[in-house]
């Protein structure tokens, strides 16, 4: 899995000019879904994401997670940050989960975060969105579940 975060002032969803999801401060999550995660990998994911501490303290010093700012975490499905632009002008995303795989874990995901108390809005998963947000700092992380040593569960 692949997870942007940006910490917003604010974010919000359309969905042909209608608002369907909006957060105040927080984080807005970009994630994306490869083909050979699983629920083990959205756990883990969505428990480094609830413990990051990105938000400022009293002193202004980053110590902070979401949950102790009582900030809130807007999820948004995005298949194209598994886009492959090594060859070409057209990006292929055959290295993203498809659909069914794709819309599944998105929710685990969403659920292991809400489970964790957090507040979670959600985009809907497979609609042409836009998205704006007010990048608070601005400070954005970038999260790929490989480089974070979480392997999908081993076959028992």
């Amino acid at each position: 899995m692949r997870a942007l975060l940006q910490r917003v002032a604010r974010a919000e969803v359309r969905i042909e000019g209608r608002s369907v999801a909006s957060i105040g401060p927080g984080l807005l999550i970009l994630l994306g879904v490869g083909p050979a995660d699983d629920e083990w990998v959205a756990a883990g994911l969505a428990a480094k994401v609830a413990g990051l501490r990105i938000f400022a303290d009293a002193e202004g010093l980053t110590n902070l997670s979401v949950a102790e700012v009582g900030g809130a975490v807007l999820v948004v499905s995005q298949f194209t940050l598994y886009a492959d632009t090594r060859r070409g002008r057209r990006p292929s995303f055959v290295g993203a989960a498809g659909p069914v795989v794709g819309e599944r874990l998105y929710e685990v995901f969403c659920e292991i975060l809400a489970s964790t108390g957090l507040l979670v809005s959600q985009g809907r998963f497979g609609a042409e969105m836009q998205v704006e947000l007010i990048n608070d700092g601005p400070f954005t992380i970038w999260l790929d579940s490989d480089e974070l040593g979480l392997a999908p569960k081993p076959a028992s």
